[in-house]
Parts: structure tokens; sequence; C-alpha cells
């Protein structure tokens, strides 16, 4: 079930705090099993909407997990937790990367080994690595005894099920301790209400639009002149952030409306200076996961700097290959590792020594310094925008030659004007009204003047605008925010009959 559904605005959703807030009139814990019983009944309603299987695989999961759980918190064995993390690594590796392992044993050594291929669950790979977190938390010791239902919400709480964040024990299983003990507070409702509007505006009137543009670009990639390959280029940055932040959000603000406190995943990624800042910024549940799980395993920084690199590496490559079984996301993923490697060595070993020299050498106070500084870090923030951009080429396309025949189209291609064809995908029946109703249709270049709008819309908000937790935190409740939210909410829903997908289902 999507959140920018009918079916979710104006039925699961009502049902779900009707249901959850209602029969509030008494507490204990029998309140709290129940509250927590009817929480797990639509989280299971939410995803088994999409396919009754994938329903019946979460649960096994599930079921086999808690299990491992209760085992290891029995006897935390170490072949125990090894065996745990090879079944969740092997169903992942069977739903995901099978047909890309048995393709590539095809091509390598001539073989025939038969593809099945296998229907990906909808975020196996959230849920899959957020079980992996709990088993081996329960085994350092980091994780008390659990109860089932506890266990079973924490995996299947709907609002981050399918597209995260990636939670983790010590921060969901407090609050769900509290359930049932809490009265309704509206202004938290409210709260998530708002959190939720932004999101969805983000995820249907922004990221759609963009990514209509980059459907229609990569189609056809043949047929696309120099200038329209890199606005394709630039409006696939743009879909993927508010995609993705903008359902982050939205999963944010449902757990608000319920008293649960998801963790920020995404904190304005494109006004990073530097690509360390940028995983900072960007995906920060994930990379949580793998600095905890993956890089202070294989020994983090605590066995030399060349050791150090390398473990960086594994990671960058490991995380591009949970983006999706395929070359190109290795390829991404070392883009981003060889530049994180890079800027490390900078920040660890160059700069210091730069530092040095010029604060020995002198340097300008004042005002013509602090603008120089301001210079700089927009100057560093559009580099590394041009440079993540193009390494998202390779996460976009279906594969390393369709996204060499992009860049190609957008560094040696045909240097002519704006497809008329793809101006047309920036526009918004609502918007293009209004250019008709204010006359401006009649204009030479008016089936431009929506792509340069959305475009610079985009831009401002991804990298000057305050993020969507920035303007809820700024948010003061009245009758004039609240026809605002009402009007923006009224404006998504509209957009509802257009196609949308959400980018991370596929990971």
């Amino acid at each position: 079930m999507l959140f920018n559904s009918y079916i979710f605005v104006f039925l699961f959703l009502p049902i779900c705090l009707l249901g959850f807030y209602l029969p509030s009139n008494h507490g204990g814990r029998g309140r709290a099993v129940t509250d927590k019983l009817f929480l797990i009944f639509m989280s299971f309603w939410f995803y088994g909407y999409f396919n009754p299987a994938y329903l019946l695989i979460m649960l096994c999961s599930i079921g086999v997990n808690y299990l491992f759980h209760r085992a290891l918190s029995l006897r935390p064995r170490r072949a125990l937790l090894l065996l745990a993390v090879a079944v969740n690594l092997g169903v992942l590796f069977y739903f995901k990367y099978y047909d890309f392992f048995a393709e590539t044993l095809n091509a390598v050594f001539g073989t025939s080994v038969a593809l099945r291929h296998v229907l990906l669950p909808l975020g196996i790979s959230f849920f899959t690595f957020q079980q992996i977190s709990f088993v081996v938390d329960t085994y350092r010791g980091e994780v008390r005894d659990c109860s089932l239902v506890d266990y079973t919400l924490f995996v299947s709480f709907f609002p981050q099920l399918i597209a995260g964040p990636i939670v983790n024990h010590g921060e969901m299983l407090p609050q769900f301790a509290r359930i049932g003990d809490r009265p309704v507070r509206w202004e938290r409702i409210a709260e998530g209400f708002g959190l939720f509007i932004l999101g969805l505006a983000k995820k249907v009137l922004l990221a759609d639009t963009f990514g209509a543009a980059v459907d229609f670009g990569y189609a056809e990639i043949a047929a696309l002149g120099r200038l329209d390959a890199l606005i394709v280029i630039v409006s696939y940055s743009l879909q993927l952030y508010f995609d993705f932040s903008g359902y982050c959000d939205m999963a944010r603000g449902i757990g608000r409306m319920l008293g649960i406190e998801l963790p920020v995943n995404f904190d304005s990624p494109y006004k990073a200076v530097n690509i360390v800042d940028f995983w900072k910024r960007w995906h920060i549940t994930l990379n949580r996961f793998f600095t905890k799980y993956v890089y202070i395993p294989l020994g983090g920084n605590r066995r030399g700097t060349a050791r150090m690199y390398l473990n960086l590496m594994i990671v960058f490559l490991l995380s591009g290959l949970w983006h999706g079984a395929g070359w190109n996301y290795l390829v991404w993923g070392a883009m981003h590792g060889a530049l994180y490697v890079l800027t490390r060595f900078w920040l660890k070993s160059v700069k210091p020594r730069l530092a040095v020299r010029h604060r020995a050498a002198g340097s300008a106070d004042g005002a013509a310094a602090r603008l120089g500084g301001i210079a700089a870090a927009w100057v560093s923030r559009m580099l590394l925008f041009c440079y993540v951009s193009i390494a998202w080429v390779y996460f976009r396309a279906a594969d390393i030659a369709q996204a060499n025949r992009m860049l190609a189209a957008a560094f040696r291609g045909a240097a002519r004007g704006i497809s008329m064809d793809l101006a047309d995908c920036f526009r918004l029946d609502e918007l293009w009204y209004v250019i008709k109703v204010l006359h401006l249709d009649n204009m030479a270049y008016s089936r431009y003047i929506l792509s340069g709008v959305m475009l610079i819309a985009g831009f401002y908000l991804a990298m000057a605008g305050r993020n969507a937790a920035e303007r809820m935190g700024r948010v003061r409740y009245g009758r004039l925010s609240a026809a605002a939210f009402a009007l923006l909410a009224f404006w998504c829903v509209l957009s509802f009959s257009r196609v949308s997908t959400f980018l991370y289902f596929n990971f």
C-alpha cells in the first residue's frame, strides 16, 4: 500500500488512528497489548495489500529470527549467531541476488545456470538488515528479553516497514513499552499530520514530476541533446532525494501521530560540502548500520590507515550491492567509496598541514574572510552535487552501458535547445492552468516556463531551503497554518491520479 494512495489516506490511516486512540479511556498492561496487536494487524494489512505472498515471507522471517533471538539470549554462542546471520543473508541472496549471480557465472564461465526470476518481496532489504542488527545485539547482550508481540511490532511497524528508516531496538522498544499508557496528545497528532503532508508534497508534486522527465530521458537517450541529458541527470538527483526523503518524512509523520518517534534519515544531504558530510546526512540509518555491523567489525580505523581505507571501500561496495543486484550499483558504490577515501585522506593528512602553513603566513580577518568561506562552501557544495549526480546515473540506469550512453549524451551530445517533449514532462496541469489564466501560454517559450520553475524550486529546496523537520519546528499552529496544510493536502490528493512509484521499493 502506498502512502500516496486514496486507500491509504481515506481508509487505512483513519481506521488506524481511530482504532488506536478511540478506546483509550483506560490503561494498563492489557490495554498496551491490545494496542500493539492492533498496530501489528494494521501493519500486516498494509504489507499484505501488495501481495499476500509477501506477508507469508515476512512472517516466516519474523518467526525464525525470534527463535534465534530467544536462543541467543539464553546461550550467546558465536556459531549460532553466524547461523542466524547466514540464514538472513541466504534468504536475501535468494530473492535479490540469485539471478545476478547466475547471470555472472554464465557470462564469465559459459555455464547455463537457470534463472529463477523470483519476485522481490517489498522492503526485504530493510527488514532483513533490521533483524540482523537485532540478533547481533542480542548476542552482544545489548537486547534484554523481548516478547514476541514487541518483536513482531518492531519488525512490522508499517510506517518504516518497506522504506526505512532502519531502526534499532534501543530507539523503538522503549517507546513500545509506553504504548497504552499515554493520553491523546492533539499537538503531536497535528505535528505528525503536518510532517506527513510536507513529505507527501515532496513525493507527489516534486519527485513524481522530476520522475516523468527522467523516465522520458532514459527511454529516449539517443534523441537527447547535451542540454537535455544534463537536465535528465539533474532531475534524477532531485527526484531521488525528494522521493526517498519525502517518504521518510511521511513515515515519521505517521509515527508521530501514533506517538512513536522514528529517527531522522535525511538531513539536507545536498547542503554537504564534501562526501564525508554527505554520508552523515543521506540515508543516515543505513550508514549507521554499516558502521556498527560492518566497518567496526572489520577493524574500523584501529588497524592502521591503509586498512581503514580498505574497510571504507568494502563498506561502500556492500552499500552499492545492498541497493541493487547489478554491476552498475557496484560502480556507484565504488565511485562514492573512492571519493570518500580521498576526502578522508585530505581531511586527515593534507588539510591540517595546510592550515598550519596558512596560520603561519597570516590570514585575513573580518568580512572578507567570512565571504571567502561562504563562497568556498558553495563551490564545494556545487562540485559535490555534480559528482554525486554523475554517480546517480549508474544508480538509475538499467546497466553500465545505458549509464555510459547517458553520460556520453551529456558531455558529447549535440548542442541544441531543450526538447519540447522533455519540457512538457514538467507540466503540472494545475500550474499550467495558472499560466493560461495569466495569458502566458501565448508566449513563444511558454512551454519552458514550468520546467524552469520546477528545476529552480527543486534546487532551492534541496540546497538552500529548510528541510521538512526544520520547517515543522518553526510552525505556529493556528487557523492560517491549518488552512495552508489543508490546501497543500488537497493539491497532493488531486495528484494521486498520476502514475507514481516509490524508488526504494526495489531495495
